[in-house]
């Protein structure tokens, strides 16, 4: 089966984008252990050193999402790519609360390699999840909220074969249907770059997402990178 996949239009504009995509079933998830919240804890005061008084979008990675986001019509000063809001909030904060243990994972990687990282639920979602331009029939619901949106004409969204939206705005935010849960145990997870040798990055923070996962989550893992040479990620189905 198909589990996540780049549409052509998508990789004709941006041809740089490297997606690393795992596809991880039998999980556990739950509140955050110690040693976790230690080690995400770490992490931060981390990330504030390395970054120091550099702004964020000189960071060679976050400028780079910047640039996409404008390639399709958005302000990425109004709405950021989730690594550099959560690197703008470890900054001004100094601080980025514990959710979950899925979360907290992701989030780890994320500020590690100032990419974008999301775990996606697959509970809701219907057959595979394309990244792609919307025609603005896509349905979306805000995290923690209800209320059914549409997506703007050519915004970047990744939603599945029925059209439901599960990120708006590439890598800004996530829908109420993917968040992941305490009762999450199948998930789709993506880490994405967009920069001149962001294929790197990719490997390595796949790398130390899918050994994280194995401490704290448990669970059996497919994953896959891709690009412009290939853009789909097919597993067979369990």
């Amino acid at each position: 089966m198909i589990v996540f996949q780049y549409h052509a239009g998508i990789l004709t504009r941006y041809p740089n984008v490297v997606g690393g995509v795992i596809l991880a079933q039998g999980m556990i998830n739950g509140p955050t252990p110690k040693a976790l919240q230690a080690a995400f804890q770490d992490e931060q005061q981390a990330a504030l050193l390395r970054i120091g008084d550099t702004l964020l979008s000189q960071i060679k990675s976050l400028a780079a999402w910047r640039s996409a986001f404008r390639g399709f019509g958005v302000d990425p000063t109004q709405y950021r790519s989730s690594a550099e809001a959560l690197l703008r909030r470890l900054t001004k904060k100094g601080d980025i609360p514990s959710i979950n243990i899925l979360v907290d994972l992701g989030n780890l990687v994320s500020i590690r390699y100032a990419l974008p990282v999301a775990v996606f639920d697959t509970h809701a979602l219907s057959g595979a999840v394309t990244v792609h331009f919307t025609d603005g029939s896509e349905r979306y619901t805000t995290l923690g909220q209800d209320e059914v949106a549409y997506p703007e004409p050519g915004e970047v969204v990744f939603s599945d074969e029925t059209g439901l939206v599960i990120a708006r705005r590439w890598c800004w935010r996530q829908s109420e249907e993917s968040a992941a849960r305490l009762e999450t145990t199948s998930a789709i997870i993506t880490i994405e770059a967009q920069h001149v040798g962001g294929r790197s990055d990719i490997e390595s923070a796949l790398d130390d997402l899918l050994t994280l996962l194995t401490s704290y989550a448990g669970g059996t893992f497919a994953y896959q990178i891709l690009d412009v040479e290939n853009p789909m990620f097919t597993t067979r189905s369990p």
